[in-house]
């Protein structure tokens, strides 16, 4: 029977670690309730582990609040909500749960029903959960460059990150030729609609061979995941009027030659998807359903490996947080 408030299990962070090895989440029973008409309560089956909960945990968002629930990407059940809601197998994602508000590494999560999006019947829940984050961001970036359009070429510096692969998905998706970048010889890691070209930047000068495969022309969009280390490299690669979209930084500062930027009449575009709202990650992934539903699209995959119970929480952080590729999840009910 539906119920206004659910007793939930919830990890738990009272104060910032110093290093993700020292995360160490509790399992705490909370009450949680629907605050007003337009709130919904999910039981959750799935909920995705990005590298920004575990930075937020060691103190690197300086707006995330203690204590609360981490966590920003989720796959479930309505159980609580208005009535076109109840029983409906619904994802989501957001820049404020799991920060600045309680998150989804719990059973259930509260969260406005403008949030949610209906699950293609196409992807289980273990893979709804993982597209939140890096879909959001990868479509968020492209969008405010101006979508790719057949005919343009989209540069992904770290294309086998996985917000690389999405950026990479949907590039193709749009129908645009997209070469990747990665910093070692490797194929292409993800999947796309259409053959992703590869770049490896340890055989030498990117900018040039970016240029050399596209008769001189350069790239109209660069997607660059990494941030400062292909700064350079994806200024030199633009095209005239080309767009470099930015989500990420090691050094902050950078130094470019102005005369360039503005001769070329070039646009840099700041992505931060910390910055979003649930309800406006909510129609973004809206905006993604089609490809989803197409097979344009489709979710990264999710091995038996990645999943983690609750009671794992600090060693599935630490994983996302070293040499683990695969996309990690957590399933509530183990």
């Amino acid at each position: 029977m539906a119920t206004n408030e659910v007793q939930a299990s919830c990890l738990r962070l009272h104060e910032k670690a110093t290093e993700a090895s020292s995360v160490k989440p509790a399992i705490e029973q909370m009450t949680l309730a629907r605050r007003n008409d337009g709130d919904v309560i999910v039981e959750l089956r799935a909920a995705a582990i990005n590298p920004s909960d575990v930075k937020a945990a060691i103190g690197m968002m300086p707006y995330a609040v203690f204590p609360r629930t981490p966590g920003r990407d989720y796959a479930g059940v309505v159980v609580a909500g208005p009535a076109e809601w109840m029983g409906a197998e619904v994802f989501g994602s957001s820049g404020d749960l799991g920060i600045r508000r309680d998150g989804t590494h719990a059973t259930h999560l509260v969260v406005e029903a403008e949030a949610l999006v209906r699950k293609p019947a196409s992807i289980s829940l273990n893979e709804a959960a993982g597209i939140g984050v890096p879909f959001v961001t990868a479509n968020e970036g492209l969008r405010r460059a101006g979508m790719p359009k057949p005919g343009e070429t989209v540069l992904i510096m770290g294309v086998n990150g996985k917000v690389g692969q999405a950026a990479a998905q949907i590039a193709a998706w749009c129908g645009a030729r997209v070469i990747g970048v990665v910093r070692r010889p490797e194929p292409y890691a993800g999947f796309a609609c259409a053959p992703v070209e590869i770049v490896d930047a340890s055989a030498g000068d990117v900018a040039t061979k970016v240029r050399e495969m596209t008769g001189g022309k350069g790239a109209d969009i660069v997607y660059n995941t990494v941030g400062d280390p292909y700064f350079q490299d994806a200024h030199k690669s633009l095209a005239l009027k080309g767009r470099q979209i930015l989500i990420s930084a090691i050094d902050k500062i950078v130094q470019f030659n102005i005369f360039e930027f503005y001769r070329g009449r070039h646009t840099y575009v700041g992505i931060d998807s910390l910055g979003m709202s649930s309800i406006e990650t909510g129609a973004v992934l809206r905006d993604l359903l089609p490809g989803f539903e197409s097979g344009k699209l489709k979710p990264f995959p999710i091995v038996e490996t990645a999943i983690y119970p609750l009671s794992k929480a600090a060693e599935a952080y630490v994983a996302v947080m070293g040499s683990a590729r695969d996309r990690v999840i957590f399933d509530p009910k183990r």
